[in-house]
Protein backbone atom coordinates (compact mmCIF):
# COMPACT_ATOMS: atom_id res chain seq x y z
CA UNK A 1 0.00 0.00 0.00
CA UNK A 2 1.85 2.98 -1.24
CA UNK A 3 0.39 5.56 1.09
CA UNK A 4 2.28 8.58 0.25
CA UNK A 5 1.16 11.68 2.00
CA UNK A 6 0.68 11.79 5.49
CA UNK A 7 1.81 13.23 8.58
CA UNK A 8 3.43 16.51 7.75
CA UNK A 9 5.67 16.49 10.77
CA UNK A 10 7.06 19.94 10.02
CA UNK A 11 3.60 21.47 10.26
CA UNK A 12 1.75 19.12 12.58
CA UNK A 13 2.32 19.72 16.30
CA UNK A 14 3.10 16.62 18.31
CA UNK A 15 -0.09 17.22 20.26
CA UNK A 16 -1.99 16.37 17.09
CA UNK A 17 -0.38 12.93 16.95
CA UNK A 18 -2.52 11.07 19.43
CA UNK A 19 -0.30 7.97 19.52
CA UNK A 20 3.49 8.27 19.61
CA UNK A 21 5.28 6.38 16.85
CA UNK A 22 7.71 3.94 18.45
CA UNK A 23 9.05 1.30 16.08
CA UNK A 24 9.36 -2.17 17.66
CA UNK A 25 13.03 -3.23 17.65
CA UNK A 26 13.94 -6.24 15.51
CA UNK A 27 17.59 -7.12 14.99
CA UNK A 28 19.04 -9.28 12.24
CA UNK A 29 22.48 -10.65 11.44
CA UNK A 30 24.85 -9.99 8.56
CA UNK A 31 27.05 -12.98 7.83
CA UNK A 32 30.22 -14.00 6.00
CA UNK A 33 32.35 -17.12 6.16
CA UNK A 34 34.04 -15.51 9.17
CA UNK A 35 30.85 -15.24 11.20
CA UNK A 36 27.85 -13.00 11.80
CA UNK A 37 27.36 -9.54 13.32
CA UNK A 38 24.13 -8.10 14.70
CA UNK A 39 22.41 -5.15 13.01
CA UNK A 40 20.03 -3.17 15.22
CA UNK A 41 16.94 -2.40 13.18
CA UNK A 42 13.19 -2.14 13.79
CA UNK A 43 9.86 -2.62 12.04
CA UNK A 44 7.40 0.04 10.91
CA UNK A 45 3.69 -0.43 10.19
CA UNK A 46 2.46 0.19 6.66
CA UNK A 47 0.69 3.52 6.23
CA UNK A 48 -2.54 2.00 4.92
CA UNK A 49 -3.32 0.50 8.32
CA UNK A 50 -2.93 3.80 10.15
CA UNK A 51 -5.53 6.26 11.37
CA UNK A 52 -5.88 9.06 8.82
CA UNK A 53 -7.23 12.27 10.31
CA UNK A 54 -7.19 16.03 9.81
CA UNK A 55 -3.89 17.85 10.17
CA UNK A 56 -5.34 20.24 12.76
CA UNK A 57 -7.53 17.79 14.65
CA UNK A 58 -8.84 14.26 14.89
CA UNK A 59 -11.66 14.19 12.36
CA UNK A 60 -11.45 11.08 10.20
CA UNK A 61 -10.40 11.61 6.60
CA UNK A 62 -11.41 8.03 5.81
CA UNK A 63 -13.90 5.73 7.56
CA UNK A 64 -14.74 2.15 6.57
CA UNK A 65 -14.93 2.30 2.81
CA UNK A 66 -15.48 6.02 2.41
CA UNK A 67 -13.46 9.20 2.10
CA UNK A 68 -14.72 12.31 3.90
CA UNK A 69 -15.54 14.36 0.81
CA UNK A 70 -15.35 17.74 2.55
CA UNK A 71 -11.72 17.00 3.42
CA UNK A 72 -10.88 14.93 0.35
CA UNK A 73 -12.73 16.39 -2.64
CA UNK A 74 -9.68 15.67 -4.80
CA UNK A 75 -6.27 14.04 -4.53
CA UNK A 76 -4.13 17.09 -3.79
CA UNK A 77 -6.52 18.72 -1.31
CA UNK A 78 -6.79 15.47 0.61
CA UNK A 79 -3.01 15.27 0.91
CA UNK A 80 -2.95 18.80 2.31
CA UNK A 81 -5.78 18.22 4.79
CA UNK A 82 -4.93 14.80 6.18
CA UNK A 83 -2.23 13.25 8.35
CA UNK A 84 -1.18 9.81 9.55
CA UNK A 85 -1.10 9.04 13.24
CA UNK A 86 1.36 6.91 15.15
CA UNK A 87 0.60 3.26 15.85
CA UNK A 88 -0.08 1.29 19.01
CA UNK A 89 1.68 -1.76 17.60
CA UNK A 90 0.72 -4.44 20.10
CA UNK A 91 -2.56 -3.05 21.43
CA UNK A 92 -4.22 -2.15 18.14
CA UNK A 93 -2.41 -4.25 15.54
CA UNK A 94 -1.14 -7.35 17.35
CA UNK A 95 2.48 -6.70 16.37
CA UNK A 96 5.16 -7.50 18.94
CA UNK A 97 8.89 -8.12 18.90
CA UNK A 98 11.47 -9.53 21.25
CA UNK A 99 15.13 -9.52 20.27
CA UNK A 100 15.28 -11.15 16.84
CA UNK A 101 11.67 -12.43 16.85
CA UNK A 102 8.57 -10.76 15.40
CA UNK A 103 5.03 -11.99 16.08
CA UNK A 104 2.14 -10.92 13.86
CA UNK A 105 -1.30 -11.74 15.25
CA UNK A 106 -4.17 -12.11 12.80
CA UNK A 107 -7.13 -10.42 14.56
CA UNK A 108 -6.67 -7.85 17.32
CA UNK A 109 -9.89 -6.14 18.35
CA UNK A 110 -11.35 -4.76 15.12
CA UNK A 111 -8.05 -4.91 13.25
CA UNK A 112 -7.41 -7.71 10.76
CA UNK A 113 -3.90 -8.53 9.54
CA UNK A 114 -0.88 -6.28 9.25
CA UNK A 115 2.11 -5.45 7.10
CA UNK A 116 5.46 -4.15 8.36
CA UNK A 117 8.83 -3.20 6.88
CA UNK A 118 12.34 -3.48 8.28
CA UNK A 119 13.62 0.04 8.97
CA UNK A 120 17.00 1.43 10.03
CA UNK A 121 16.78 4.99 11.32
CA UNK A 122 14.40 6.92 9.07
CA UNK A 123 14.90 4.75 5.97
CA UNK A 124 14.01 1.19 5.08
CA UNK A 125 16.84 -1.31 5.28
CA UNK A 126 17.87 -2.10 1.70
CA UNK A 127 18.99 -5.59 0.66
CA UNK A 128 21.19 -6.35 -2.36
CA UNK A 129 20.23 -9.96 -2.96
CA UNK A 130 22.34 -11.14 -5.88
CA UNK A 131 25.01 -13.73 -5.07
CA UNK A 132 23.74 -13.70 -1.48
CA UNK A 133 21.40 -15.73 0.71
CA UNK A 134 18.57 -14.74 3.03
CA UNK A 135 17.63 -16.96 5.96
CA UNK A 136 15.01 -16.85 8.70
CA UNK A 137 13.17 -19.09 11.13
CA UNK A 138 9.40 -19.27 10.91
CA UNK A 139 6.60 -20.81 12.96
CA UNK A 140 3.52 -21.42 10.79
CA UNK A 141 1.89 -23.95 13.12
CA UNK A 142 -0.84 -21.44 13.98
CA UNK A 143 -1.74 -20.59 10.37
CA UNK A 144 -4.69 -22.64 9.04
CA UNK A 145 -6.19 -22.79 5.54
CA UNK A 146 -6.94 -19.38 4.09
CA UNK A 147 -4.18 -17.45 5.88
CA UNK A 148 -0.81 -16.30 4.59
CA UNK A 149 2.18 -15.45 6.75
CA UNK A 150 4.34 -13.78 4.12
CA UNK A 151 7.95 -12.60 3.99
CA UNK A 152 9.06 -10.96 0.77
CA UNK A 153 10.98 -8.15 -0.93
CA UNK A 154 9.68 -5.30 -3.07
CA UNK A 155 11.45 -2.53 -4.97
CA UNK A 156 10.34 0.37 -2.78
CA UNK A 157 12.19 3.64 -2.29
CA UNK A 158 14.41 3.61 0.78
CA UNK A 159 12.79 6.81 2.09
CA UNK A 160 9.23 5.68 1.31
CA UNK A 161 8.86 8.27 -1.45
CA UNK A 162 9.64 11.22 0.82
CA UNK A 163 12.10 12.89 -1.58
CA UNK A 164 10.33 12.01 -4.82
CA UNK A 165 6.78 13.13 -4.02
CA UNK A 166 6.06 16.58 -2.65
CA UNK A 167 2.78 15.38 -1.16
CA UNK A 168 4.57 12.86 1.05
CA UNK A 169 5.70 14.42 4.32
CA UNK A 170 5.90 11.26 6.39
CA UNK A 171 8.17 8.85 4.52
CA UNK A 172 9.48 5.51 5.70
CA UNK A 173 9.13 6.56 9.33
CA UNK A 174 5.36 6.11 8.92
CA UNK A 175 5.40 3.19 6.50
CA UNK A 176 4.75 4.98 3.20
CA UNK A 177 5.65 3.98 -0.36
CA UNK A 178 4.35 0.44 -0.72
CA UNK A 179 4.23 -1.19 -4.13
CA UNK A 180 4.17 -4.74 -5.45
CA UNK A 181 3.55 -6.74 -8.61
CA UNK A 182 -0.22 -6.84 -8.05
CA UNK A 183 -0.27 -3.05 -8.63
CA UNK A 184 -2.54 -2.69 -5.57
CA UNK A 185 -5.32 -0.17 -5.98
CA UNK A 186 -6.56 -0.40 -2.39
CA UNK A 187 -3.84 1.99 -1.20
CA UNK A 188 -5.27 5.25 0.09
CA UNK A 189 -2.29 7.28 -1.11
CA UNK A 190 0.01 6.67 -4.08
CA UNK A 191 2.72 8.96 -5.42
CA UNK A 192 1.97 11.69 -2.88
CA UNK A 193 -1.71 11.94 -3.79
CA UNK A 194 -4.89 10.50 -2.31
CA UNK A 195 -6.38 7.68 -4.37
CA UNK A 196 -9.86 9.22 -4.19
CA UNK A 197 -10.72 9.29 -7.91
CA UNK A 198 -12.90 6.34 -8.85
CA UNK A 199 -12.81 4.96 -5.30
CA UNK A 200 -15.29 2.09 -4.89
CA UNK A 201 -15.88 0.12 -1.69
CA UNK A 202 -15.06 -3.57 -1.67
CA UNK A 203 -17.97 -6.00 -1.91
CA UNK A 204 -16.26 -8.39 0.53
CA UNK A 205 -14.30 -6.17 2.91
CA UNK A 206 -16.09 -3.51 4.95
CA UNK A 207 -12.84 -1.62 5.51
CA UNK A 208 -11.41 -1.49 2.03
CA UNK A 209 -11.94 -0.27 -1.50
CA UNK A 210 -10.07 0.52 -4.69
CA UNK A 211 -9.29 3.70 -6.60
CA UNK A 212 -8.21 4.41 -10.14
CA UNK A 213 -4.50 4.34 -9.31
CA UNK A 214 -2.34 1.32 -8.49
CA UNK A 215 1.22 1.08 -7.21
CA UNK A 216 3.46 -1.25 -9.25
CA UNK A 217 6.95 -2.66 -8.69
CA UNK A 218 8.97 -5.84 -8.92
CA UNK A 219 8.34 -8.32 -6.09
CA UNK A 220 10.34 -11.29 -4.83
CA UNK A 221 8.12 -13.51 -2.68
CA UNK A 222 10.53 -15.45 -0.49
CA UNK A 223 7.80 -17.04 1.58
CA UNK A 224 4.03 -17.16 1.15
CA UNK A 225 2.84 -19.87 3.47
CA UNK A 226 0.60 -21.39 6.09
CA UNK A 227 0.75 -24.79 7.77
CA UNK A 228 -0.52 -26.51 4.59
CA UNK A 229 1.45 -25.07 1.66
CA UNK A 230 4.24 -22.70 0.79
CA UNK A 231 5.53 -21.00 -2.36
CA UNK A 232 8.56 -18.98 -3.41
CA UNK A 233 7.69 -16.71 -6.34
CA UNK A 234 9.50 -14.01 -8.33
CA UNK A 235 7.37 -11.38 -10.11
CA UNK A 236 8.70 -8.81 -12.57
CA UNK A 237 7.36 -5.53 -13.96
CA UNK A 238 8.04 -3.55 -17.11
CA UNK A 239 8.00 -0.30 -15.15
CA UNK A 240 7.83 0.87 -11.55
CA UNK A 241 5.42 3.46 -10.23
CA UNK A 242 1.74 4.30 -10.46
CA UNK A 243 -0.58 2.68 -12.98
CA UNK A 244 -3.64 4.73 -13.91
CA UNK A 245 -5.88 2.58 -16.11
CA UNK A 246 -7.38 -0.91 -16.02
CA UNK A 247 -4.99 -1.91 -18.79
CA UNK A 248 -1.80 -0.63 -17.14
CA UNK A 249 -2.84 -1.89 -13.69
CA UNK A 250 -3.84 -5.28 -15.12
CA UNK A 251 -7.33 -5.15 -13.63
CA UNK A 252 -9.88 -7.89 -14.35
CA UNK A 253 -9.83 -9.04 -17.97
CA UNK A 254 -6.75 -6.87 -18.54
CA UNK A 255 -4.68 -8.95 -16.10
CA UNK A 256 -2.01 -9.84 -18.67
CA UNK A 257 -1.87 -6.36 -20.24
CA UNK A 258 -0.59 -4.60 -17.13
CA UNK A 259 2.87 -3.41 -16.18
CA UNK A 260 3.51 -6.44 -13.95
CA UNK A 261 3.51 -10.22 -13.97
CA UNK A 262 0.81 -10.86 -11.39
CA UNK A 263 0.99 -14.67 -11.58
CA UNK A 264 4.74 -14.88 -11.08
CA UNK A 265 6.82 -18.02 -11.47
CA UNK A 266 5.98 -19.98 -8.34
CA UNK A 267 7.66 -23.01 -6.83
CA UNK A 268 5.11 -24.72 -4.59
CA UNK A 269 6.30 -28.30 -3.89
CA UNK A 270 2.74 -29.65 -3.73
CA UNK A 271 1.74 -27.98 -7.00
CA UNK A 272 4.72 -29.41 -8.86
CA UNK A 273 4.29 -33.01 -7.83
CA UNK A 274 5.52 -33.63 -4.28
CA UNK A 275 2.49 -33.94 -2.02
CA UNK A 276 4.39 -35.31 1.00
CA UNK A 277 7.09 -32.67 1.33
CA UNK A 278 5.43 -29.99 3.49
CA UNK A 279 2.58 -30.31 5.95
CA UNK A 280 1.31 -30.39 9.53
CA UNK A 281 2.69 -33.62 10.98
CA UNK A 282 5.84 -35.73 11.14
CA UNK A 283 4.89 -37.78 8.08
CA UNK A 284 5.93 -34.83 5.91
CA UNK A 285 9.56 -34.09 5.09
CA UNK A 286 9.02 -30.59 6.51
CA UNK A 287 6.77 -30.73 9.57
CA UNK A 288 4.95 -27.42 9.91
CA UNK A 289 4.11 -28.13 13.54
CA UNK A 290 7.75 -27.29 14.29
CA UNK A 291 9.89 -24.22 13.61
CA UNK A 292 11.46 -24.19 10.14
CA UNK A 293 14.68 -22.52 9.03
CA UNK A 294 14.22 -21.24 5.48
CA UNK A 295 17.23 -20.43 3.29
CA UNK A 296 16.91 -18.73 -0.11
CA UNK A 297 19.95 -18.31 -2.36
CA UNK A 298 20.25 -15.99 -5.35
CA UNK A 299 22.76 -17.41 -7.82
CA UNK A 300 24.41 -15.33 -10.55
CA UNK A 301 26.05 -16.43 -13.79
CA UNK A 302 29.55 -15.37 -12.73
CA UNK A 303 29.38 -15.83 -8.97
CA UNK A 304 29.46 -12.09 -8.24
CA UNK A 305 26.95 -9.50 -7.05
CA UNK A 306 27.29 -7.69 -10.40
CA UNK A 307 26.48 -10.77 -12.46
CA UNK A 308 23.11 -11.72 -13.93
CA UNK A 309 20.72 -13.66 -11.70
CA UNK A 310 20.19 -17.15 -13.12
CA UNK A 311 18.83 -19.35 -10.30
CA UNK A 312 16.89 -19.14 -7.06
CA UNK A 313 17.57 -22.03 -4.68
CA UNK A 314 15.68 -23.06 -1.56
CA UNK A 315 17.10 -25.01 1.38
CA UNK A 316 15.40 -25.89 4.68
CA UNK A 317 16.87 -26.82 8.04
CA UNK A 318 14.75 -28.62 10.62
CA UNK A 319 15.75 -30.65 13.67
CA UNK A 320 19.42 -30.34 12.72
CA UNK A 321 18.93 -31.70 9.21
CA UNK A 322 19.65 -29.74 6.03
CA UNK A 323 16.89 -30.49 3.53
CA UNK A 324 17.02 -29.49 -0.12
CA UNK A 325 13.92 -28.18 -1.88
CA UNK A 326 11.65 -30.91 -3.26
CA UNK A 327 12.22 -31.95 -6.85
CA UNK A 328 9.51 -31.37 -9.43
CA UNK A 329 7.57 -34.45 -10.49
CA UNK A 330 5.34 -33.31 -13.32
CA UNK A 331 5.48 -34.56 -16.89
CA UNK A 332 6.74 -31.79 -19.14
CA UNK A 333 8.84 -30.11 -16.42
CA UNK A 334 12.52 -31.07 -16.33
CA UNK A 335 13.26 -32.49 -12.88
CA UNK A 336 14.63 -29.66 -10.77
CA UNK A 337 14.47 -28.06 -7.34
CA UNK A 338 15.52 -24.59 -8.53
CA UNK A 339 13.70 -21.67 -10.11
CA UNK A 340 15.27 -20.78 -13.45
CA UNK A 341 14.06 -19.31 -16.73
CA UNK A 342 13.74 -22.87 -18.05
CA UNK A 343 11.60 -23.94 -15.09
CA UNK A 344 9.37 -20.88 -15.48
CA UNK A 345 8.86 -21.47 -19.21
CA UNK A 346 8.07 -25.15 -18.73
CA UNK A 347 5.55 -24.58 -15.94
CA UNK A 348 3.66 -22.09 -18.10
CA UNK A 349 3.69 -24.51 -21.02
CA UNK A 350 2.30 -27.47 -19.04
CA UNK A 351 -0.42 -25.39 -17.36
CA UNK A 352 -1.32 -23.34 -20.43
CA UNK A 353 -0.99 -20.14 -18.37
CA UNK A 354 0.25 -17.02 -20.13
CA UNK A 355 3.99 -16.58 -19.60
CA UNK A 356 3.96 -12.95 -18.53
CA UNK A 357 7.13 -13.57 -16.52
CA UNK A 358 9.00 -14.53 -19.68
CA UNK A 359 7.39 -11.81 -21.76
CA UNK A 360 8.73 -9.18 -19.36
CA UNK A 361 12.26 -10.57 -19.49
CA UNK A 362 12.25 -13.20 -16.75
CA UNK A 363 15.45 -13.49 -14.76
CA UNK A 364 17.24 -10.82 -16.77
CA UNK A 365 14.66 -8.22 -15.74
CA UNK A 366 14.54 -9.50 -12.16
CA UNK A 367 18.33 -9.25 -11.99
CA UNK A 368 18.34 -5.64 -13.19
CA UNK A 369 15.57 -4.68 -10.76
CA UNK A 370 17.48 -6.14 -7.81
CA UNK A 371 20.44 -3.84 -8.43
CA UNK A 372 18.68 -0.91 -6.77
CA UNK A 373 18.12 -2.87 -3.56
CA UNK A 374 14.86 -4.17 -2.14
CA UNK A 375 12.84 -3.63 1.03
CA UNK A 376 11.94 -6.49 3.39
CA UNK A 377 8.20 -6.91 4.04
CA UNK A 378 6.50 -9.21 6.56
CA UNK A 379 2.73 -9.63 6.77
CA UNK A 380 -0.22 -11.74 7.82
CA UNK A 381 -3.38 -11.60 5.73
CA UNK A 382 -6.50 -13.31 4.43
CA UNK A 383 -7.65 -13.13 0.83
CA UNK A 384 -10.82 -11.28 -0.18
CA UNK A 385 -10.21 -12.01 -3.86
CA UNK A 386 -9.58 -15.76 -4.12
CA UNK A 387 -9.79 -17.09 -0.54
CA UNK A 388 -6.07 -18.06 -0.71
CA UNK A 389 -7.03 -21.10 -2.83
CA UNK A 390 -4.12 -20.29 -5.18
CA UNK A 391 -1.76 -21.13 -2.29
CA UNK A 392 -3.27 -24.03 -0.37
CA UNK A 393 -6.19 -25.60 -2.26
CA UNK A 394 -7.27 -26.26 -5.87
CA UNK A 395 -7.32 -23.24 -8.14
CA UNK A 396 -8.99 -22.48 -10.44
CA UNK A 397 -11.79 -24.59 -9.02
CA UNK A 398 -13.61 -25.25 -12.30
CA UNK A 399 -10.98 -27.71 -13.62
CA UNK A 400 -9.56 -29.55 -10.61
CA UNK A 401 -7.73 -32.13 -12.74
CA UNK A 402 -5.77 -29.56 -14.73
CA UNK A 403 -1.99 -29.69 -14.40
CA UNK A 404 -0.92 -27.38 -11.60
CA UNK A 405 -4.43 -26.78 -10.27
CA UNK A 406 -3.82 -28.72 -7.04
CA UNK A 407 -1.75 -26.52 -4.74
CA UNK A 408 -2.56 -27.99 -1.32
CA UNK A 409 -4.98 -30.08 0.71
CA UNK A 410 -7.37 -27.33 1.84
CA UNK A 411 -10.97 -27.65 0.67
CA UNK A 412 -12.11 -25.42 -2.17
CA UNK A 413 -14.76 -24.10 0.23
CA UNK A 414 -12.09 -22.93 2.70
CA UNK A 415 -10.48 -19.54 3.09
CA UNK A 416 -13.55 -17.31 3.08
CA UNK A 417 -12.40 -14.26 5.08
CA UNK A 418 -15.63 -14.13 7.10
CA UNK A 419 -15.09 -17.74 8.18
CA UNK A 420 -11.37 -17.37 8.83
CA UNK A 421 -11.78 -14.20 10.87
CA UNK A 422 -14.63 -15.71 12.89
CA UNK A 423 -13.19 -19.17 13.44
CA UNK A 424 -9.44 -18.53 13.60
CA UNK A 425 -8.97 -15.00 15.01
CA UNK A 426 -6.14 -16.16 17.28
CA UNK A 427 -3.93 -17.22 14.38
CA UNK A 428 -0.42 -15.83 14.16
CA UNK A 429 2.98 -16.17 12.52
CA UNK A 430 6.41 -15.76 14.11
CA UNK A 431 9.47 -14.73 12.08
CA UNK A 432 12.82 -14.85 13.87
CA UNK A 433 16.59 -15.28 13.57
CA UNK A 434 16.86 -13.36 10.27
CA UNK A 435 20.28 -13.61 8.64
CA UNK A 436 21.66 -12.18 5.41
CA UNK A 437 25.04 -12.93 3.95
CA UNK A 438 27.33 -14.64 1.52
CA UNK A 439 26.32 -18.01 0.14
CA UNK A 440 26.34 -20.84 2.71
CA UNK A 441 27.21 -18.50 5.60
CA UNK A 442 23.82 -18.17 7.33
CA UNK A 443 22.91 -21.74 8.26
CA UNK A 444 24.31 -25.02 9.47
CA UNK A 445 23.05 -28.45 10.40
Amino acid sequence: MSLEVFLNRDLLPSSRTQTAENHPALSYQQCTDSGCTTVDTAVVLDANWRWLHTVDGYTNCYTGQDWETSLCPDADTCAENCALDGADYSGTYGISSSGDALTLDFVTGSNVGSRVYLINGDEYEMFMLKNMEFTFDVDVSNLPCGLNGALYFVKMDADGGLSEYSGNSAGADYGTGYCDAQCPQDLKFIGGEANVEGWVGSSTDANSGTGDIGSCCTEMDIWEANSISNAVTPHVCSTDGPCTTAETCGTGDDRYDGYCDKDGCDFNPYRWGNETFYGPDSSYTIDTNSVITVVTQFITDDGTASGTLTEIRRIYVQDGEVIQQANTNIEGITTTNEITDEFCTETKEVTGDEDKFGELGGFSTLSDEMDAGMVLVMSIWDDHTANMLWLDSTYPTDDPDAVGAARGTCATTSGDPDDVESNSPGSSVVFSNIKFGTLNSTYSA
